[in-house]
C-alpha cells in the first residue's frame, strides 16, 4: 500500500465519486474510493483536520515481538518501508547475537551492528527485503532462529521525527550534511560504513552537555564522553543542516558515511522527545514528557555506562522487572530489576535503577511516545473476545498488542484480570482480594497474551488503549486529595479502580452518577455516596481526582485505574431507564454490539456482560456475572440485538442502570 498514492500531496480527506474505474489517479490532488479504503485498512486514515498521517507516531514508528522459524518470514509491522526510507534494528531477546541494523536507502541484507565498529556487511539471509507493511526475513540466526524471541523496531523517515541520510566524507572541518528532519535533531547517529574500514559509531546528542553538547561526542561503548571538536566541529545543528569536523569517525576523505537523525520536539503534538536527567539513588529522578513514552534509550555520559533500550512491548511493568536489551553489547535481555515505571506523562525511576539508568551523575535519553495519537474508527482493532484456548503462545488471539484483559471459566470461575503495566501480576474483578499471580500473565505478544494456565473453557476479553476509547493508569497513594494524570484525551465516562498490594474493593466512576457517588464492581450492591473517593470533582480531559480513600489512594501503596469513554461508532458509555416492555438503546452503532455491561444503579444488581461469541441474538443469549464467579446462564432471554447498539427485554428487571458497549 502507497501513502504517496493517497495522501496526495498533502490533499485534504474529501470523497469525490470516481468517474469510471475505482483507481487510484483519477484527479490529481483527489482521494478515490480506494484510496480511501486502503488508507482505512492501514490504519493511516487522516484525522479531521490532519492532512499528513506521517504526523501520528502510530505510521512512524513500530515495536514488533516475533518467534524465529529457522527458513523465511514477512514481519508485518504496519509501517510503509517502501514509499519511506526507514531503519529496522532488529535484536535477539533469547541469544547473544550482534544487532541488526539495515535501512532502505543502503538496502536490503545490507547490515550494521549497533554494537561494534565494523563495515557494512552484506548477509543475503538477514532482511531480505522492504514492502509497504514491513520487511522479509531469511534464515540467518541473528534475526531468524528457529524458537528464539527477538525485537524488531521500526523508524519511518518522517519530518519532525527522523530522517536518513548517507553522504562521502571530504576530510575538511566545518563541512555541513544537509537533511530533512524538518526541525533541529536531538539525537544523531553517524556510522562510516564502507568496507575495509573500522570506524565507531558517532554520536551527538543534545542533552550530553547542557552548556555546549556539540563539543562532545560519544559512542556506542560504555564510556563516557569525549570532547572533540573533530566530530562536530563544535557547532550545533539546525534544522537544514548537521555539522562534522574532520574525524574519521564523520568525515574521512572518500568514505561512505550513513547518519540517523532523531529530532526533538516538545509540546501536545510531539513524537519524541531527546533530554538528559541527574541520577539519584536515594530520590529517584522523574521525567516528564507530557506524554506516555513507549520506547526509552538511556545512556550514563559523565562515567562508564551501557546504552540500554526499555519498550512497552517486551514489558516495562510498574512493581515489576523490566526487560533491558543494550545497544552496545550482544547480551540477551535482563529482566532483573524494576529500574523505572511508564507513566501518563513520561517515565520515572526507582531505588533499584542500576548505574546503568539511576546513579550520579548526568545521563541522556531518547523517548518515542507510545501510540495514541490516531482515532481508532474500527472496534475490531481495539477490542476482541476470544472463547477456548491456542494450542500455542498467545493463548488468546486479539489481532492487536493487548493492554488490558481478563479471563474466565464459562463453567464458573473468578475473573482474573491483569493488563501491560502490571504485566505477571492479577487482580480477580469479582472479589477485593490482593493482587497475586505470577509469570504466567504475559502481554509480551502482538496479537494477544497468555492468561495463566487455563485451557479449553476460557474465554477471554481482551482490549487495547486508544485515544478516546480506553486508558489504564499505574499509580501510587498518597493519602491526601490529589489528581492522576491519563492520557485518554477525552473525560473518562467510566472508571475502575483497585488498590493493588492488599484486600480492597474496586471502586467505580461513572458519569451518570456524579463525582460523588460509587458502585463496587466486585459486588452487586446500589450506587452510594462515598465524597473520599472523587473528591467530588469530575474528572477532566488530562487527569481524574482522587479523595482520601484508602480503595483509591492509601499511601504508599500501588493502584492501578482503568478508564473508559465514548468513542462514536466503537463504544458507548451511557446509562438508561428500563421500565415494563423493551428498551432500545441507541449507541451510535451501525452493526450492533459485540460487548455489553449492565448494572443496575437504584438498587442491589449484578454486573451483567454478554457477547457475540457466545452470542447477542433474538432469542436466549449466554450471560456471565463480573461480580460473582457463577456459571454462564443460557437459558434466558435478557437482550435482543439493534443495530444501533442493544435491546434490553421484557424480562429484564424495570430500573435505572449503566451500560458500556462496544460495537
Amino acid at each position: 500500500m502507497s501513502q504517496t498514492r493517497y495522501l496526495k500531496s498533502m490533499i485534504t480527506p474529501t470523497l469525490v465519486e470516481p468517474t469510471e474505474n475505482h483507481e487510484a489517479g483519477v484527479a490529481s490532488g483527489v482521494w478515490s474510493t480506494q484510496d480511501q479504503l486502503e488508507a482505512r485498512r492501514g490504519g493511516v486514515w487522516p484525522e479531521a483536520g490532519v492532512a499528513n498521517p506521517d504526523t501520528l507516531i502510530e505510521n512512524n514508528f513500530s515495536i514488533d515481538l516475533y518467534e524465529g522459524n529457522g527458513s523465511t518470514q514477512s514481519i508485518t509491522t504496519g509501517i510503509d518501508s517502501v514509499n519511506k526510507d526507514s531503519l529496522v534494528w532488529i535484536k535477539n531477546r533469547d541469544a547473544a547475537d550482534n544487532h541488526v541494523l539495515t535501512d532502505t536507502v543502503r538496502g536490503a541484507t545490507k547490515i550494521l551492528a549497533s554494537n561494534e565498529a565494523d563495515a557494512e556487511a552484506t548477509d543475503a539471509d538477514t532482511i531480505t527485503a522492504f514492502s509497504s507493511t514491513g520487511f522479509a526475513l531469511g534464515d540467518d540466526v541473528k534475526v531468524n532462529t528457529n524458537n528464539e524471541s527477538y525485537v524488531a523496531w521500526t523508524f519511518k523517515k518522517a519530518l519532525k521525527f527522523f530522517d536518513v541520510v548517507t553522504y562521502t566524507g571530504n576530510g575538511t572541518a566545518g563541512r555541513t550534511i544537509s537533511h530533512n528532519l524538518g526541525s533541529v535533531p536531538g539525537f544523531i547517529i553517524v556510522k562510516q560504513y564502507q568496507a575495509g574500514e573500522t570506524r565507531p559509531w558517532s554520536i551527538y546528542h543534545r542533552g550530553i552537555d547542557s552548556s555546549a553538547p556539540e563539543d562532545y561526542r560519544i559512542i556506542f561503548t560504555t564510556g563516557a564522553r569525549a570532547d572533540d571538536a573533530g566530530q562536530w566541529n563544535d557547532t550545533a545543528p539546525t534544522s537544514s543542516v548537521f555539522t562534522v569536523g574532520d574525524s574519521t569517525y564523520v568525515n574521512n576523505n572518500g568514505e561512505s558515511y550513513v547518519a540517523y537523525l532523531f529530532a526533538h520536539e516538545t509540546g501536545d503534538d510531539s513524537m519524541i522527545q531527546c533530554g538528559n536527567y541527574t541520577g539519584n539513588e536515594s530520590t529517584p529522578p522523574s521525567v516528564n514528557l507530557g506524554w506516555e513514552p513507549q520506547w526509552v534509550l538511556i545512556k550514563r555520559t559523565t562515567a562508564a555506562g551501557s546504552w540500554v533500550i526499555f519498550d512497552a512491548m517486551r514489558g516495562v511493568p510498574t512493581g515489576g522487572n523490566d526487560e533491558m536489551l543494550l545497544a552496545n553489547n550482544t547480551a540477551v535481555l535482563y529482566n532483573g530489576a524494576d529500574q523505572l515505571n511508564f507513566t501518563s506523562t513520561g517515565f520515572s525511576f526507582t531505588t533499584a535503577g542500576l548505574n546503568n539508568t539511576n546513579t550520579s551523575g548526568n545521563y541522556i535519553y531518547v523517548a518515542i511516545r507510545r501510540p495514541n495519537m490516531a482515532t481508532i474508527t474500527d472496534a475490531t482493532e481495539v477490542f476482541a473476545v476470544d472463547s477456548g484456548e491456542n494450542s500455542s503462545d498467545p493463548r488468546f488471539t486479539s489481532g492487536f498488542p493487548v493492554d488490558f484483559a481478563f479471563v474466565t471459566l464459562t463453567t464458573g470461575s473468578s475473573k482474573y484480570a491483569s493488563a501491560r503495566l502490571i504485566q505477571t501480576r492479577e487482580l480477580r474483578l469479582d472479589v477485593n482480594n490482593a493482587e497475586g499471580g505470577g509469570s504466567n500473565y504475559d502481554f509480551t505478544f502482538n496479537n494477544g497474551w497468555v492468561a495463566g494456565s487455563v485451557g479449553n473453557d476460557y474465554i477471554s476479553y481482551m482490549w487495547k488503549r486508544a485515544k478516546g476509547y480506553f486508558d489504564v493508569v499505574a499509580y501510587t497513594g498518597t493519602g491526601s486529595a490529589r489528581t492522576v494524570a491519563h492520557g485518554l484525551g477525552v473525560v473518562p465516562e467510566m472508571m475502575w479502580v483497585k488498590q493493588r498490594p492488599y484486600s480492597s474493593d474496586w471502586r467505580v466512576y461513572h458519569s451518570a452518577l456524579g463525582n460523588v457517588k460509587v458502585l463496587v464492581l466486585n459486588t452487586d450492591a446500589a450506587s452510594a455516596n462515598l465524597t473520599s473517593a472523587w473528591n467530588s470533582t469530575t474528572p477532566s480531559s488530562t487527569v481524574f481526582t482522587l479523595g482520601s480513600s484508602n480503595d483509591v489512594n492509601e499511601n504508599p501503596l500501588a493502584h492501578i485505574a482503568y478508564l473508559f469513554a465514548t468513542l462514536a461508532g466503537v463504544s458507548k458509555v451511557g446509562s438508561v431507564t428500563h421500565s415494563g416492555s423493551s428498551t432500545d438503546v441507541d449507541c451510535g452503532f451501525s452493526a450492533g454490539a459485540r460487548f455489553v455491561l449492565l448494572k443496575r444503579t437504584d438498587a442491589t444488581g449484578d454486573w451483567y456482560y454478554w457477547d457475540s461469541v457466545r452470542g447477542i441474538v433474538a432469542g436466549n443469549d449466554p450471560y456471565s456475572l463480573i461480580n460473582t464467579t457463577a456459571a454462564d446462564v443460557t437459558n434466558t432471554d435478557l437482550i435482543d440485538p439493534l443495530a444501533s447498539g442493544f435491546q434490553i427485554s421484557g424480562d429484564f428487571t424495570d430500573g435505572d442502570y449503566i451500560f458500556y458497549a462496544i460495537a
